[in-house]
């Protein structure tokens, strides 16, 4: 999983490599709330939620739809999410007890399906890790040529996942060593300056000593006009930067590394459900927390942002950790959401290989089965999606499709070539829609708001829409919903860049996706009143 939406860079300054992670930003400072404006009122390409409020839903009742969030967790006492955060029912606080009998204590605002009676998993591997640790004993030695069958799959995936790995960690090493050697630099220079919070005039005026201070400080003096101060450069393309390959090197990449001992599970049995702790925050609630203000951050309370839903209860159902979901927790998680009452569910994740598929695939037929309409985002890879795969798919082993499901791809403020985000993955058939997904502020932990970019911000654009369609027409059904949401997109008649390697080219936006354009709040109101 793309955890911290930031757009991973090289910047080689000289005999320093220095691996930085920068936001990945529209061309322009999108306006407040830019994903609920109007393209032609607001001359910015949102989802015209703002203008179906003022004049599709004033003095119309609603009922409130319950979203689950499945996710790395929800800070519910967070000032623009509190009133909105799921409280069960049938579960009393603090009992110790399973009081509504569903397999889950004192499950009060949801569950966490990657924690236990130990504590919480924070850092994970990524599913290839885990293919190679799997299979290494069998395949260690063994001879192609003599194998067929599930156990030839089963050793070009242990070969491809091994090439990744190893290449992913030195790849992460190296980078830490880079990144190592910049701040000790960069410290250097501060030191001398005597400010640990320098503008750009202050770099210009530094008189650098050696080739090492003259590189850092030519960087440092590029990078800064797109950061609000040096702390936050600092914080976010080095600290940050810094974190993220450090996580790689020690957890992701890195076959000796397993937590799952603390969830306390039979990691074996895919059928087991009844496992996990009611942490629904866990130890980094960042991603999820600013997916739910996407969906239902309240709208009136004069703080923070707006939500795209005015009535909207989040459910959180925590299972991606740092590193990849696993897919047992992801099948879980999708049939405690169903069997708990959502009818919609945000899944802002994502991974390339899939270990146990068979029990994804039947827990989203049972979601569906249940009214439950699933939202998925597309992957931030530029990848297309109609050659390779972002696990979970709505595509089932048989080679059928799910029928409540929507993919998501992401989409930036002006419309122009820029219009697709460069990081989204895209898909003919594949992805259904596209949303905003590029600078878009939102909850993040201790009541604090922040810009992230990814489809991991688009799809829950589009969940928070699907739940503002049921809450306000609540008769219909999951595949009404999803109908309503493809057919009232705002069709993109220009062609948008797309990269493919090195190369760029331009194409038709009926090339990225089913529908050929971005979803739109006004017009899908429009429509659903007239089913």
């Amino acid at each position: 999983m793309n955890s911290s939406s930031l757009l991973r860079s090289f910047l080689l300054a000289g005999g320093l490599s220095l691996a930085l992670s920068v936001q990945a930003q529209s061309p322009v400072k999108p306006k407040d709330n830019w994903q609920n404006l109007d393209l032609k009122t607001d001359s910015t390409f949102g989802i015209s939620t703002e203008k179906a409020y003022a004049e599709l839903l004033k003095g119309k009742k609603s009922k409130p739809v319950l979203v689950a969030v499945i996710d790395g967790g929800v800070d519910i006492n967070h000032e623009d999410l509190k009133q909105v955060i799921w409280n069960n029912p049938k579960e009393k606080a603090g009992d110790n007890k399973d009081n509504d009998k569903n397999g889950y204590i004192d499950d009060l605002h949801g569950w966490d399906f990657i924690g236990g009676a130990k504590g919480d998993v924070h850092w994970d591997n990524v599913e290839a890790t885990r293919v190679v640790r799997a299979y290494q004993t069998k395949f260690a030695s063994a001879d192609s040529t003599k194998l067929s069958g599930q156990d030839l799959v089963q050793f070009r995936q242990y070969q491809r996942a091994k090439q990744e790995v190893a290449t992913k960690r030195m790849q992460a090493e190296q980078s830490l060593q880079g990144i190592g050697g910049f701040k000790q630099v960069l410290e250097s220079v501060l030191t001398k300056m005597g400010n640990q919070n320098p503008t750009l005039a202050d770099f210009q005026k530094f008189e650098p000593a050696g080739d090492a201070e003259t590189r850092v400080v030519a960087v440092v003096s590029q990078l800064l006009p797109q950061f609000k101060d040096f702390k936050d450069l600092k914080k976010q393309a080095i600290d940050d930067g810094f974190e993220h390959y450090e996580a790689q090197a020690k957890y992701h990449y890195n076959i000796d590394f397993d937590p799952r001992p603390i969830v306390g599970d039979n990691y074996a049995n895919s059928s087991e459900r009844n496992y996990g702790n009611a942490d629904v925050a866990g130890p980094d609630a960042d991603h999820g927390s600013h997916v739910a203000g996407i969906i239902g951050a309240v709208r009136d309370n004069n703080l923070g942002i707006k939500g795209v839903a005015n009535n909207v209860v989040i459910m959180s159902v925590r299972t991606v950790p740092d590193g990849d979901e696993r897919d047992k927790d992801v099948a879980n998680a999708i049939r405690y959401a169903a069997d708990n009452g959502a009818k919609v569910v945000n899944m802002s994740f994502g991974k390339g290989y899939s270990w146990d598929k068979k029990v994804v695939d039947e827990a989203i037929k049972y979601a569906i089965s249940k009214d439950v309409l699933l939202v998925h985002a597309a992957g931030n890879d530029n990848l297309n999606l109609e050659v390779e795969t972002n696990f979970p798919t709505p595509k089932y082993l048989d080679g059928t499709k799910a029928t409540a499901w929507i993919e998501v791809g992401a989409s930036g403020p002006l419309d122009d070539k820029t219009l697709k985000a460069s990081f989204s993955n895209y898909g003919k058939t594949m992805v259904d829609v596209f949303a905003p997904g590029v600078d878009i502020n939102s909850t993040v932990p201790g009541s604090k708001y922040q810009q992230n970019s990814g489809t991991s911000m688009a799809s829950p654009v589009v969940a928070g829409l699907a739940a503002l369609i049921r809450s306000y027409y609540p008769k219909l059904n999951a595949m009404q919903v999803k109908e309503i949401i493809l057919k009232s997109v705002v069709k993109v008649d220009h062609t948008v860049t797309l990269k493919e390697g090195q190369a760029e080219r331009e194409v038709a936006f009926t090339e990225l996706c089913k529908t050929g354009g971005i979803v739109n709040t006004y017009n899908a109101l429009k429509l659903a009143a007239t089913y």
